[in-house]
């Protein structure tokens, strides 16, 4: 039997693939030293999920439009990344069912540029938080990394702060893929609104079914931001969504 050869790699590719690592190290400390990251909550339930965001592995969250689920979550993962933790990057997973019937088409370029309408739910949050310019330079450097679910499975997350929105609209078989892709020293976020399904078949949507299922359990928590003083887009929406919510009901009999 032959033995196989192994083609050595020159030292001078060495000593230029660990001048690019370094130099990328030191561009990110360099661009968080920037950056300050101020976010008050501003009500009982924005607390409770900031501290399990904090408290446990995977943390999961149904809340209102506008309740700040997203926002607290991707300002509470920079966070994370900025304190030199062992935390080195935030994935960000979201579905991308269409509302119903409304068909988005083939979108047109690469797949970042098909992503980036669909996370703007993630990029607008991130860019009020530390502005456009900080973010995108995150984003070049890979410590912010927009994942498809299709591309997902097979992979080990490591070290990263996976945040995934729009859960209502994730199937159990996806959602249970997405839950095991969580690696060594990594935390995972699930949120979404149970009210807010535009998934074709609704009885197949997880993020009601994941909520109680791992409520209690350790290493999860589970928060649900429903009150008035938990929308802090515009207060009428809890209004808005409780009106709809009496028009389902009534058709549901």
């Amino acid at each position: 039997m032959s033995r196989r050869k192994y083609k050595e790699i020159p030292e001078e590719e060495i000593i230029e693939m660990e001048h690019y690592l370094n130099r990328n190290n030191v561009e990110e400390e360099k661009l968080f030293s920037t950056i300050s990251i101020n976010v008050k909550c501003k009500s009982v339930n924005q607390k409770k999920l900031v501290n399990s965001i904090k408290q446990n592995e995977i943390p999961i969250c149904s809340g209102l439009p506008g309740s700040g689920k997203t926002f607290l979550s991707c300002a509470e993962a920079l966070k994370l990344v900025k304190g030199k933790s062992r935390f080195k990057r935030i994935v960000l997973v979201k579905s991308i069912v269409p509302l119903k019937n409304e068909e988005i088409g083939h979108l047109p370029g690469d797949l970042k540029e098909k992503m980036a309408p669909i996370m703007e739910s993630f990029t607008d949050n991130i860019r009020k938080i530390i502005g456009r310019t900080r973010m995108e330079k995150l984003m070049e450097l890979g410590v912010i990394e927009i994942v498809p679910i299709a591309f997902a499975r097979g992979r080990s997350i490591d070290n990263s702060i996976i945040l995934i929105d729009e859960a209502q609209n994730i199937s159990m078989d996806n959602i249970r893929t997405l839950m095991t892709r969580i690696g060594s020293n990594s935390k995972m976020v699930i949120m979404g609104d149970v009210r807010q399904k535009d998934i074709r078949n609704k009885k197949d949507s997880s993020l009601e079914i994941v909520l109680n299922k791992f409520k209690d359990i350790e290493g999860f928590g589970t928060v649900e931001l429903r009150e008035q003083e938990d929308v802090v887009r515009n207060p009428i929406i809890k209004v808005i969504e409780d009106i709809f919510e009496d028009i389902e009901d009534s058709t549901d009999k």
